[in-house]
């Protein structure tokens, strides 16, 4: 099924409403294939915290672990995609999704072995990592080759739209399925999803991989992309925090809802997608990148400092308005500064950066928790969100000079 292509058509075969529909038809696989990588995220560090009974360094590395695995895969991933096409290498990541699945049920039946079932976990997480890798970077790649470069930013906001309203959805759900039937439960619809997402791309357009043998190396384009990268991973920060410790966070603290945070991020992700998706294309990503770091600070400065659990919901709902157009609007600036062949590498490359901030956040702010709890991570994500404002500034600053100079 992973090779089945239907129509291979070039770049780009369609007007802007059919276009339109086709993107709303993949962001809608998007959504359902990504729901299982959504249900485990605040779930795996409660079940490796509570059920194993090991620290909150433990539950952050296991929440980490697959964004450390797409650190190392991005790229490669990316660059498969560039030579085999979109829709093909987008099977390939369903079938990773559907892989570490099963290796994380197998880990839910381990618990009376903590030390073995974090091993197994570890190991799901991980595959699970290098789906990662192939289903967000083949997803953007197979957007832009249906409608154009010039709408890069608005497959990029769909896209992602797609995986934060996925995150909403599955954060709540995954911790309801665990209190009802446990850790497994949770993983079995985990493998379910992704099965259904493979048969439902069978019929879709495919587009023809680049035939260009002329690429640049991988740190040839890390060098083009660097600054763009470092924005997305200082503001991966924050939303990374929100992910690994806020139901640990409001469990703390006595508080309802520890399934709300990642709901409240992705509504507030989700409106900005629907309400101003199209800001990148139209004004710029720099701009719009500027304000979006503004209003993430004040995330998650809220969340630190509030000691009501509304305002605490409040600032994860800013942090979701704060990030969600960052990545379409630097993603759009990486786009325009890469040639077609090398999108897919670019890209993968691009979503690295965000990538090591996820991986490295959940283990490093763990061993923060268990000394200082968990208030000072979310300081952390408003420091980092600040120092990626100065990174755009800079990046805008060097555009203006460069039109003047021309």
């Amino acid at each position: 099924m992973s090779d089945r292509l239907s129509e291979t058509i070039s770049d780009p075969p369609y007007d802007d409403r059919k276009g339109t529909q086709l993107l709303l038809v993949l962001s809608a696989i998007l959504f359902f294939a990504y729901i299982c990588v959504a249900m485990p995220l605040p779930v795996v560090s409660v079940h490796v915290v509570q059920a194993l009974g090991l620290s909150n360094a433990w539950g952050g590395l296991a929440a980490g672990m697959a964004f450390i695995t797409t650190i190392f895969s991005r790229a490669w991933a990316g660059g498969v995609g560039d030579r085999i096409g979109a829709k093909p290498a987008m099977a390939r990541g369903l079938w990773f999704y559907l892989a570490g699945a099963i290796i994380c049920i197998v880990a839910g039946f381990l618990t009376a072995q903590p030390w073995l079932a974090l091993g197994v976990l570890l190991l799901g997480r991980a595959v699970v990592g290098i789906g990662e890798s192939y289903v967000s970077v083949s997803m953007v790649s197979w957007g832009i080759g249906l409608v154009g470069t010039h709408r890069s930013g608005r497959v990029i906001a769909f896209m992602g739209a797609a995986i934060y309203g996925a995150l909403g959805v599955g954060a709540p759900l995954g911790l309801g399925l665990y209190h009802l039937g446990g850790f497994s439960l949770v993983m079995c619809l985990s493998a379910v999803l992704p099965a259904l997402s493979l048969i439902a791309i069978v019929k879709l357009p495919a587009v023809a991989p680049h035939a260009s043998t002329l690429r640049r190396s991988f740190l040839n384009v890390i060098g083009t992309i660097w600054k763009h990268g470092f924005v997305i991973m200082a503001q991966g920060i924050g939303f990374a925090a929100i992910g690994a410790f806020f139901s640990l966070y409001f469990i703390a603290q006595g508080w309802q809802g520890a399934g709300l945070g990642l709901s409240a991020f992705g509504a507030g992700f989700v409106l900005v997608r629907v309400l101003f998706g199209h800001l990148p294309d139209r004004i710029g990503g720099l701009p719009v990148a500027m304000v979006s770091l503004m209003v993430e600070v004040v995330g998650q400065l809220l969340i630190w400092g509030a000691l009501m659990p509304t305002l605490v919901l409040l600032g994860a709902f800013m942090t979701g308005l704060g990030c969600s157009m960052i990545y379409p609007s630097m993603g759009r600036e990486v786009v325009a500064l890469v040639a077609p062949q090398q999108r897919g590498m670019a890209l993968g490359g691009f979503a690295a950066f965000q990538d090591l901030a996820y991986g490295l956040t959940g283990p490093l702010a763990g061993i923060l928790a268990d000394r200082a709890g968990y208030g000072p991570i979310f300081l952390i994500g408003a420091c980092a969100a600040g120092a990626g404002l100065v990174m755009v500034l800079w990046l805008k600053r060097a555009a203006s000079l460069s039109i003047q100079k021309a």
